[in-house]
């Protein structure tokens, strides 16, 4: 996973309880940044991984979790952090989920919760460990 390089990141890379770092996973055989598509595109936080529930926890790295970047309402990036109540916030329709119980919604018009990619640790790094646990994006009626 790597921010604007296809370095791949550390825990440490990422500030505790700070604002969401966004991210392309890359594909470690070819070691290509899978950014052709921006549903490939992930949010990164490191929180208290004893804040986490227990579906949160088995995803997690280290205390950092991943999920979708792509609200599930309409498509738009959530890009929003709320430090004091630890929610994260899609500004288009004003969705906010909650990144401790796996990116529920707590509010606003978002039919599901954002799909967590899940992580691991590799030589210090951070590394997809699965797929999606959902479709990225959102479903046009």
């Amino acid at each position: 996973m790597g921010a604007a390089s296809a370095e791949p990141l550390k825990p440490d890379d990422l500030p505790l309880a700070g604002k969401q770092t966004m991210a392309w996973p890359v594909d470690p055989a070819s070691n290509t940044v899978r950014s052709g598509s921006r549903l490939n595109k992930v949010l990164l936080l490191r929180l208290d991984s004893e804040s986490f529930d227990p579906e949160t926890k088995e995803r997690a790295a280290e205390g950092v979790i991943a999920y979708s970047a792509v609200c599930t309402h309409t498509g738009c990036d959530v890009t929003n952090w709320h430090p004091d109540r630890q929610l994260l916030e899609c500004p288009c329709h004003y969705s906010f989920y909650d990144p401790k119980e796996a990116a529920k919604v707590v509010s606003g018009p978002s039919p599901r919760r954002l799909p967590a990619l899940p992580l691991k640790i590799v030589d210090g790094r951070l590394v997809v460990a699965k797929s999606f646990t959902g479709r990225a994006g959102f479903q046009q009626t």
